[in-house]
């Protein structure tokens, strides 16, 4: 059966860790799915550990990322080599409630491009993480949904579904941290597509350490918060401003099925 959302999952080195994130998307997901453990090197220590489950269930797969290295490449690669026409992007530390991964696709096939897992509505909330990064992160999601009037309280959030044919049209151009989910929310805003959001409890991780640098992150950060103030642009005038020789992800995506239709073959 073809799955109606693909779960994109960066890793790096999550170990064992995995495995419970594993169970817990595979319990909680009742939709067809099939769910993509994106890793950036063969001998990432998540890959036999994901491999194992993948034996018992075919909807897992362990991917390895050919983009180049970080959590934006791996997120790019997975949304690109995603078969189904949502992908959910979550991350495998266990601050995101998988429950809500079915309710977010659905609000894809009903419309919206993106659809938000906010922290910051009335019903959300966070628990525990870096004061300064959630005073940050809060003071960018407000300002954007009242003064650029984007669908969402948070912005920053990665843990986002997203329509893969609008990813494959506006493409990433992010190649650093995690602020694929503010770049797709803000060309969403700037090209006057819907966006909505589900109020979600983030609770920060109890196993392993976050590979989020706010000092390195922070430029793309900035870079895509301005953005999203603006005239309202056409597809074709977003196009044009993408940087020369940038593939589209309509392009990567052609790229990765073809090789899968080669390591099949194999």
């Amino acid at each position: 059966m073809k799955p109606r959302v693909s779960v994109v999952i960066p890793v790096y080195n999550e170990g064992e860790n995995i495995v419970r994130c594993l169970d817990r998307i595979l319990r909680e997901v009742l939709l067809p799915a099939e769910i993509l453990v994106v890793h950036d090197m063969p001998e990432d220590t998540t890959v036999p550990y994901t491999q194992e489950i993948a034996r018992k269930d075919p909807r897992v797969r362990a991917v390895l990322n050919t983009y180049g290295r970080g959590p934006a490449n791996a997120i790019r690669f997975g949304i690109a080599a995603a078969q189904a026409p949502v992908a959910v992007v979550t991350m495998a530390d266990g601050c995101d409630d998988p429950r809500q991964i079915d309710e977010l696709a659905r609000l894809v096939e009903r419309g919206v491009v993106v659809a938000a897992a906010s922290r910051y509505m009335p019903g959300g909330q966070q628990v525990g993480g870096p004061r300064f990064k959630r005073m940050l992160s809060r003071w960018a999601g407000r300002t954007l949904h009242i003064f650029a009037r984007a669908g969402t309280r948070d912005a920053t959030n990665s843990f986002k579904a997203y329509d893969t044919e609008f990813v494959r049209e506006v493409g990433i151009e992010s190649r650093t941290g995690f602020e694929i989910g503010l770049e797709l929310t803000a060309k969403a805003t700037r090209l006057g597509r819907p966006v909505a959001e589900i109020p979600t409890i983030w609770l920060d991780r109890q196993l392993g350490e976050s590979q989020f640098d706010l000092g390195r992150f922070m430029p793309g950060y900035l870079r895509w918060y301005f953005f999203a103030y603006g005239r309202r642009l056409t597809s074709e005038r977003l196009a044009a401003r993408r940087p020369a020789g940038l593939p589209t992800q309509r392009r990567a995506a052609a790229q990765e099925s073809s090789a899968n239709e080669f390591q099949d073959a194999r």
